[in-house]
């Protein structure tokens, strides 16, 4: 079996699930030249817990963790299977680190928006890494880098949030505005560092000032690139595809790393 790359997306807003536009295209097609995988394993920017946590149910339930949107939206599922015995394969990859097998939550907005584009029939298993807000940046990339194995297993891990996320700062009204020179400057930062294999950069993005708390005013958003980037192996190229900022302070740019 060959390895798999990792990815990471650039969600953007829960409303992304209903659209058919060049970047819910561009997902299909980098799911198109991944292919089928044995399971996905997605850390999502929605998933925040105490410890470290792997949903281990047959058939997790499709969460609506969002409030004033249309029906449509609400209406949306995605029932894609669980997988079990991935979520004691992540525990064991993780061990002695403490991880709880989870039983209650379910595949959140995160995970499934993007999804329903890149794998829309729904028929691969996906498992979700809770992220562990106790742990540090580094500490979060490292836990990427214990899951490396699951490359080689069939198993597709990817991350799922946003380089640039500041909503109270985003131009509803114009999603093509030029974007703030602050955001256009984080986003370019990371990427150049992510294109050069330089991820002490990322993990140590605060080191960016004013930049950086602008862009990442809330970690959540930003951690799961950081799993991605654990995951890689040395040397592997990174493709950015897309990749600009929308409404101004709203980074859809995605990371295909080792295709």
């Amino acid at each position: 079996m060959s390895r798999l790359p990792v990815i990471f997306f650039g969600h953007g807003s829960p409303m992304v699930a209903l659209e058919k536009s060049a970047v819910t295209r561009t997902w299909n097609a980098i799911a198109g030249r991944v292919g089928k995988p044995k399971a996905i394993l997605c850390i999502s920017a929605h998933w925040l817990t105490r410890g470290t946590a792997v949903t281990a149910m047959p058939q997790p339930r499709t969460i609506h963790d969002f409030g004033a949107f249309p029906q449509a939206l609400f209406d949306v599922q995605y029932p894609a299977p669980g997988d079990p015995e991935l979520a004691g394969r992540v525990r064991a990859l993780l061990s002695p680190m403490s991880v709880t097998i989870d039983q209650g939550w379910g595949l959140d907005h995160g995970t499934w928006s993007v999804l329903v584009h890149a794998y829309p029939e729904a028929d691969v298993p996906v498992v979700q890494l809770g992220m562990d807000v106790g742990k540090s940046p580094a500490d979060h990339w490292a836990v990427g880098r214990l899951l490396r194995p699951l490359r080689d297993e069939g198993v597709l891990i990817i991350g799922t949030g946003n380089i640039v996320h500041n909503l109270p700062a985003m131009d509803w009204g114009n999603p093509d505005a030029p974007a703030y020179p602050w955001a256009e400057r984080f986003n370019t930062t990371m990427v150049d560092a992510i294109a050069e294999d330089r991820p002490e950069v990322v993990i140590d993005f605060a080191a960016m000032g004013e930049a950086a708390k602008l862009s990442v005013p809330t970690p959540d958003h930003f951690w799961p690139l950081l799993y991605v980037l654990g995951a890689r192996h040395e040397g592997e190229a990174a493709e950015f595809q897309p990749n600009f900022i929308h409404h101004k302070s709203l980074s859809m740019t995605s990371v295909l790393i080792g295709a």
